[in-house]
């Protein structure tokens, strides 16, 4: 399972942590739950069904979603 503590404008809170299970599920909670023991830092901005996210282990990435959002969110990756 990993850990996304995220900051910004477009989630359900200005700050939350996310957790997604191996299969794909997911929660959020509010604030930053838990340790952090970080594993990568990310910036993504997601304008209508487009996605740029730039991650400090995985480079730049741009990818295309179904549904339309305006983010910007800065993060960090983190082992439960």
């Amino acid at each position: 399972m990993k850990k996304f503590i995220e900051l910004g404008y477009g989630n359900t809170w200005w700050l939350r942590t996310e957790f997604e299970h191996a299969d794909g599920s997911e929660f959020e909670m509010k604030g930053i739950v838990g340790n952090i023991k970080p594993i990568s830092l990310y910036m993504r901005i997601w304008l209508g069904k487009t996605v740029w996210v730039c991650d400090s282990k995985e480079g730049f990435k741009r990818r295309k979603k179904s549904r339309k959002a305006t983010k910007v969110i800065l993060g960090i990756v983190s082992e439960v």
